[in-house]
């Protein structure tokens, strides 16, 4: 059996977190074949090789737009024959598997947290309905598109590494894909960690009321991301990018601190994949309670600076 992952990287070449956990994951499942668009590659191979991938289609730049791309990991994957590809779960990537999974005739199952081949089917674990579930899908038809939730899977390398061949992949992209117009608008640097990809995210709630000193410097201190509640994107306190759920952001941090969160249905369903869940909320009430890992109840004004000036005695001592 071969998968096929789709190797996001930086503009210099280093692969995304997100990339490497894909490999990760696809390890147990067969061989791993690698996708790579543009240039950076050989700065990257060893890495690769670390990681366990065998073999890396390098696509030329021009082919980065998701309905290029899809075209073009199509071509890829019909001449492997890989029966898996596996994308990030970042909107880029879902656009991607849709696009694919047209192409290919294949299934899809976005957001998982989990793939397995289970006596020669291939098993597909997620939460739905806002993490009140989590449900199992078995692929049945022959190619499967699956988009990973990040740090779904931590990234390990392999117990050996491998000798990666790399083979250049020259596509024809359709003038269907070629007549779409991609606008990139830049986002502003914040300095902190992409809020999809993150170990770590602050999510300042309706609480805060606007002050977002004590959120930006705890996570700072936690090397995580800021985000927001769709109150605090109405508001303006926080740009739209950084809302987190159903209708924002999704994220699957390791780490996930809500301050002033109230916990509403669809902001879960964009951080139902956390791994331990805090909340700082003065509501003893608050839905977020409900399913927290640990929760505090007072105010965030006296909470937050107490509990980063502490963290960061911690640190001093370590």
């Amino acid at each position: 059996m071969t998968t096929l992952v789709l190797l996001d990287h930086d503009d210099d070449g280093t692969p995304r977190p997100a990339a490497l956990e894909l490999v990760t994951a696809a390890r147990p499942l067969g061989e791993v074949h690698g996708v790579w668009v543009g240039d950076g590659l050989d700065a990257a191979l060893p890495g690769l090789a670390d990681a366990g991938v065998l073999i890396v289609h390098r696509l030329p730049a021009d082919v980065w737009w998701p309905a290029a791309l899809a075209e073009a990991l199509h071509a890829v994957r019909s001449a492997t024959g890989a029966d898996l590809v596996l994308l990030a779960s970042t909107s880029e990537g879902k656009e991607v598997a849709a696009g694919l999974a047209v192409l290919d005739g294949a299934a899809v199952v976005t957001d998982a947290e989990r793939v397995e081949r289970v006596e020669g089917a291939l098993r597909v674990t997620k939460s739905v309905l806002a993490g009140t579930w989590v449900s199992t899908v078995e692929v049945t038809s022959p190619v499967a598109v699956v988009t990973l939730e990040p740090n779904a899977v931590r990234a390990e390398p392999a117990a050996a590494p491998s000798s990666p061949q790399v083979v250049d992949v020259q596509v024809a992209v359709s003038e269907l894909a070629r007549s779409v117009t991609v606008v990139r608008t830049p986002r502003q640097a914040t300095g902190r960690p992409d809020l999809a990809t993150a170990d770590v995210v602050v999510v300042a709630g309706r609480g805060v009321d606007g002050h977002l000193s004590p959120v930006e410097e705890l996570a700072d201190l936690l090397g995580g991301a800021v985000g927001a509640t769709r109150v605090v994107a109405d508001e303006g306190w926080l740009p739209r990018e950084q809302q987190v759920g159903q209708t924002g952001v999704a994220v699957a941090p390791r780490l996930y601190i809500g301050v002033g969160v109230s916990g509403a249905v669809h902001h879960r369903g964009g951080m139902q994949s956390a791994g331990t869940v805090v909340a700082v909320n003065s509501d003893p009430d608050a839905p977020i309670f409900e399913f927290a890992d640990y929760g505090i109840v007072g105010d965030l004004f006296d909470v937050l600076p107490a509990l980063t000036a502490e963290l960061r005695r911690l640190r001093e001592l370590a």
